[in-house]
């Protein structure tokens, strides 16, 4: 029995299809990532698997429980970490984890013990007592993940849990997953970074308005853009004569450009990246900074979109 299996799942709002037929499957025990920019429909997926949106067509199973005929049996067995933060910010952390606890039927001794070592997997026992209005984005993040997880949840979601953190606390969320992983958790995670669902990922799906528009290992999902390499450029003057110049170039799969900088999908950079500069030195223009990177998520991204993937 897969922990969570997706089928079909749609979701539309008036005109806007934000989720349009999503099919994935998460293994017990493995981490699936849900990448994709902002917009892609990852967010309201997420809410229906959780019983905050209810689908218009199609159906999820967690656990092998239907999100529609059995709705309470399938959240029964599942942690949430929602994008914006679900805490008390007049509370201490451990008042925070202690109210959670009791919503999921904990009390007394089995209630203290269980805060005790959600302080600990979140690495804020020292700070227990303080607010959370006081703490910083990245400790508040960490309190959300520990109330979702005071009732040992068999599967655990997290929508984009390290947005707009520092550094630090990005890591710790990180190593987290990866320790609840180990342990046995399945974890279902949403993410925009490229190198988030790279690092902690057994399978991703990539989602792109509203649909799944890949799915597989990351070995799986680079051998899709056949060894391609991508290159960023910036241009000393505004490029759209350049832009369109270097569609024409031979070698140059795919390219696309946002806030000053262009991104080419080539086949082979040693001969491509000359008649990018020869192209451009025609129309008066200088190439300025070359990023040649090597095949990524992001370059399977661009493969399959024609455009990079960013915020």
């Amino acid at each position: 029995m897969n922990a969570i299996e997706v089928k079909n799942l749609k979701k539309s709002f008036g005109e806007l299809q934000a989720v349009d037929g999503v099919k994935f499957v998460a293994e017990q025990g493995e981490i699936l990532s849900l990448l994709g920019p902002n917009g892609a429909g990852k967010s309201t997926t997420i809410s229906m698997l959780s019983g905050l949106l209810a689908p218009n067509e199609g159906d999820a199973f967690i656990m092998g429980h239907s999100i529609r005929s059995a709705p309470q049996a399938a959240k029964a067995g599942l942690g949430i970490v929602p994008q914006d933060i679900a805490l008390y910010p007049d509370l201490s952390a451990r008042e925070n984890l202690d109210f959670w606890g009791k919503m999921y039927g904990l009390r007394g001794a089995a209630l203290k013990d269980r805060v005790d070592e959600v302080l600990d997997i979140i690495g804020l026992r020292d700070r227990q007592k303080d607010a959370v209005g006081k703490f910083s984005g990245g400790m508040k993040r960490r309190v959300n993940i520990g109330a979702a997880l005071l009732h040992k949840p068999q599967v655990i979601i997290m929508d984009e849990p390290t947005v707009g953190i520092d550094p630090q606390s990005r890591r710790h969320i990180l190593d987290n997953v990866v320790e609840l992983n180990r342990q046995g958790m399945t974890v279902l995670y949403t993410t925009h970074y490229m190198e988030e669902a790279a690092e902690l990922s057994h399978h991703i799906a990539i989602m792109d308005k509203g649909k799944v528009i890949a799915y597989g290992t990351h070995d799986e999902l680079i051998k899709l853009v056949n060894g391609q390499t991508r290159i960023d450029l910036t241009l000393n003057v505004e490029g759209l004569n350049v832009l369109d110049a270097w569609k024409d170039v031979q070698g140059v799969s795919k390219i696309d450009a946002l806030d000053g900088k262009i991104t080419v999908l080539v086949g082979d950079s040693n001969l491509v990246l000359p008649r990018l500069f020869e192209s451009a030195g025609k129309l008066g223009a200088r190439i300025t900074s070359v990023d040649i990177q090597e095949p990524n998520l992001e370059t399977v991204f661009l493969h399959l979109t024609g455009r990079a993937l960013r915020d």
